[in-house]
C-alpha cells in the first residue's frame, strides 16, 4: 500500500499529546466495561468439544489471509495470522447454549506477549499500526458474517471507521473489537457451534445448529474518520508521525522449518538437497553429537537447530518398558508423537511461513492449529491411518483367528485430523511407491538410498533357505507365506518373534536367525499388507540376493526385487517356484 505526496498532505499527523489521550480514554473504557461484566450473570465462557456431533451448517463466512502484496506489510500479515491461530484454539468447538450471549474477549481473553500474541495489523484512527495482538477483527468480522448468516440476534457490534480493501467491511459486514470495551455479542434462539480453521490460505468461520428464524437486526452506519483510504505504518513514508516506526528486517522472515523425528536417509538427502542457509531444523536431539543413529539428521547449515531432549527422554523411557507390539506400545508412540509436536510447535516462530513435517507429527500439528496460515509439505514413509486401518479391517475379515490384525484402532478424531491435513499438503514427498500412488497429483517420489553391503558368496545349501525378515504378524504376510510354502522342502529363517500363535508354523522346517542371516541365505520374501521400513529388503537386494516383496512395501523402483499383489498367496508361490528353479539349474553337478 503506497501513498502519494498529495495524499500525505490530507491526512492529520496524529501528536504525543493525542496519543495520551487516547490512552486515557481507553483505561477508562476498560475499568467502566470489566466492572459491568462482573456485575453481570448473562457474559459467560462455555466449553470446547472434541466429539463434533453431526449438524447442519447454517452459516459458513471464508476470507482469505494474504491480502497485501506490499513486502513491508507481510511481517505484519505474518503476526495476524499467528494471532489467528491463537485466537481459534480459544473458539473451535465452542457449543453455544440456547438463549445465552457469546462475547468475543470473553473467550479470546487480552491478548499479550506472555500467552504469544505477535505485532499484528491493529486499525486505529485512521491508520493501519502494528499492536500486540493485531488482526483479530478478522475473526470478529467472519464471526459477524457468519451470525447474520444465521439469524442470530445481534447484542453488541461496532463498524470500523474506515474500509480496508479486501474485507468484509467493503459489505457492511465488519464488527471491530478492541479490548475489552468494544466487544462482539450474539446469541440464538437455538444452541449452535463454532468451528473455525485456518488453511494456507484462507480463515474459515462455520455454525452449526439450528438455524432460528430471522431476528430483528439493529442497523449500526459507519462514521469514518476522514475521506482516504488508512494508511499503513509498514509502508508509510510521513516521517514526523509519532507512530512512526521502523519494522526489524529479519533476514530469516518468511524461511522453512523442518520437523523432523526417526532419522531417514531418504529424507535427509531431500532436506539437504533443498534447504537454506535461513531455514531451521527441529529434531527430537542432535544424534551425531549424542551419537543416536535413529536421530542422526545432518545439523550443518541451518540457521537454527531445536531440539526436544525432555520429551525426547520421555518416550525412550516409555518405549523401554512396553512390549514390541500391541495396543499399549501404539497408544503410547501416538501420545509421544503428540508431546513432540507440541514441543515443536511452541518453537515456531510466527514469521516460518512453509513448513516440512515428518508423518507422524502432522494429524497433531494440524488439529492444534500450527500449520493454519502456511504451506506445509510431507514427509511419508507410512500408509496414511486411515488406509492402513481400511487394509487392517479387510485382511482381519479373511483370517478372523489372527491376533494381530484387529489389535488397535486409532481414534476417529486423528483419523480425521491426518486426512483433513494431507488434503491440504502442497507436495507428498516420499521413496515409498505404494504411497507415492495413493497421491498421483502432488506426490514427488525420492530413490530409496541403497546401503552398502559385502555380496555374500552363493550358499550351497542342502534345501532352500527363504528368510522372512520380520516378526511372524499378520500385517507382514505371514498367512500368505505360510500357505504358499506349504509342501515345500525348505528351510524358513525367522528374524523377529512369532506373535500370532506359537504353533503357526507347524508343519514348515523353521529357524531363528541371527546377525548373519544374509550369509546363506537363498531368497528373502515380504509379501506384507502393509510395510513402512523396508530397509531389510534393500539390504537384501543390494547384496545379490533374491527378493520376492509385496506392493503395499514400497520398493517396486529397486533392481533386484520382484513385487507382487499384497494377499495373493498363489502368485507368491509361483514367484517362489520360479527363483529355486533357477538356483537349482544354476547349482554345479555334485562330484
Amino acid at each position: 500500500m503506497t501513498t502519494t505526496p498529495a495524499a500525505i498532505q490530507k491526512r492529520k499527523t496524529p501528536t504525543i499529546g493525542e496519543a495520551l489521550i487516547f490512552r486515557g480514554k481507553t483505561l477508562l473504557l476498560q475499568l467502566n466495561r470489566r466492572s459491568r461484566d462482573l456485575l453481570s450473570v448473562k457474559i459467560k465462557t462455555f466449553p470446547r468439544t472434541a466429539d463434533r456431533k453431526p449438524q447442519p451448517v447454517i452459516a459458513n463466512s471464508k476470507t482469505p489471509l494474504w491480502t497485501e502484496t506490499e513486502p513491508g506489510e507481510r511481517i505484519l500479515l505474518a503476526g495476524k495470522i499467528h494471532n489467528l491461530r491463537l485466537a481459534i484454539r480459544e473458539l473451535d468447538g465452542l457449543e453455544i447454549p440456547a438463549g445465552e450471549v457469546f462475547s468475543f474477549w470473553k473467550h479470546i481473553g487480552r491478548t499479550t506477549r506472555l500467552r504469544g500474541f505477535v505485532a499484528g495489523r491493529e486499525l486505529r484512527e485512521g491508520c493501519i499500526i502494528p499492536n500486540i495482538g493485531g488482526g483479530l477483527c478478522q475473526i470478529s468480522n467472519a464471526l459477524y458474517d457468519a451470525a447474520l448468516q444465521a439469524n442470530f440476534a445481534i447484542v453488541e457490534r461496532h463498524a470500523h471507521t474506515q474500509v480496508i480493501p479486501g474485507s468484509l467491511a467493503e459489505q457492511g459486514r465488519d464488527a471491530t473489537v478492541f479490548w475489552n470495551y468494544v466487544d462482539l455479542r450474539f446469541k440464538s434462539q437455538n444452541a449452535f457451534r463454532i468451528e473455525a480453521k485456518l488453511d494456507g490460505d484462507n480463515l474459515t468461520v462455520v455454525f452449526k445448529g439450528e438455524k432460528p428464524k430471522s431476528a430483528k437486526l439493529h442497523k449500526i452506519e459507519r462514521t469514518p474518520v476522514n475521506d482516504h483510504s488508512p494508511n499503513s505504518c509498514a509502508t508509510c513514508e510521513q516521517g514526523d508521525c509519532n507512530r512512526m516506526i521502523k519494522l526489524p528486517e529479519d533476514p530469516n522472515f518468511g524461511n522453512t522449518a523442518f520437523l523432523v523425528d526417526e532419522f531417514s536417509a531418504e529424507f535427509d538427502g531431500y532436506i539437504q538437497s533443498s534447504r537454506t542457509a535461513k531455514d531451521s531444523l527441529f529434531t527430537p536431539l542432535d544424534g551425531k553429537r549424542f551419537k543416536k543413529a535413529n536421530y542422526a539428521w545432518i545439523t550443518d547449515g541451518f540457521s537454527s537447530v531445536n531440539q526436544s531432549l525432555y520429551v525426547t527422554a520421555i518416550r525412550s523411557y516409555r518405549s523401554r518398558k512396553l512390549s514390541a507390539q500391541g495396543k499399549a506400545r501404539q497408544l503410547n508412540l501416538l501420545s509421544m508423537y503428540e508431546k513432540l509436536a507440541e514441543s515443536y510447535a511452541r518453537k515456531l516462530k510466527f514469521d516460518v511461513l512453509h513448513v516440512v513435517v515428518q508423518q507422524n507429527l502432522l494429524p497433531f500439528l494440524w488439529k492444534g492449529g500450527h500449520l493454519g496460515g502456511r504451506t506445509f509439505d510431507v514427509l511419508m514413509t507410512a500408509l496414511p491411518m486411515s488406509e492402513l486401518q481400511n487394509r487392517l479391517d479387510s485382511a482381519a475379515s479373511i483370517h478372523p483367528e489372527s491376533t494381530t490384525l484387529g489389535d488397535f484402532r486409532a481414534d476417529k478424531e486423528l483419523l480425521a485430523a491426518e486426512t483433513d491435513a494431507l488434503k491440504h499438503a502442497r507436495r507428498i514427498i516420499t521413496p515409498h511407491t505404494g504411497i507415492a500412488s495413493l497421491f498421483p497429483d502432488n506426490a514427488e517420489l525420492l530413490g530409496w538410498k541403497m546401503p552398502v553391503v559385502t555380496t555374500p558368496e552363493r550358499p550351497q545349501n542342502s534345501k532352500p533357505r527363504i528368510v522372512f525378515p520380520t516378526s511372524t504378524v499378520g500385517r507382514k504376510g505371514c498367512y500368505e507365506i505360510r500357505e504358499a510354502l506349504s509342501g515345500m522342502n525348505i528351510t524358513l529363517v525367522l528374524l523377529g518373534p512369532v506373535v500370532e500363535d506359537q504353533e503357526f508354523w507347524h508343519g514348515l522346517d523353521v529357524e531363528k536367525g541371527g546377525g548373519d542371516w544374509m550369509d546363506n541365505a537363498d531368497l528373502v520374501l515380504l509379501p506384507a499388507l502393509i510395510e513402512h521400513k523396508p530397509q531389510r529388503l534393500l539390504r537384501a537386494a543390494a547384496a545379490g540376493i533374491p527378493v520376492i516383496a509385496s506392493t503395499a512395501c514400497g520398493v517396486e523402483n529397486v533392481v533386484g526385487i520382484e513385487s507382487i499383489d499384497a494377499g495373493d498367496a498363489e502368485s507368491l508361490r509361483r514367484a517362489i517356484r520360479r527363483v529355486i528353479d533357477v538356483q537349482e539349474k544354476s547349482e554345479p553337478p555334485c562330484n
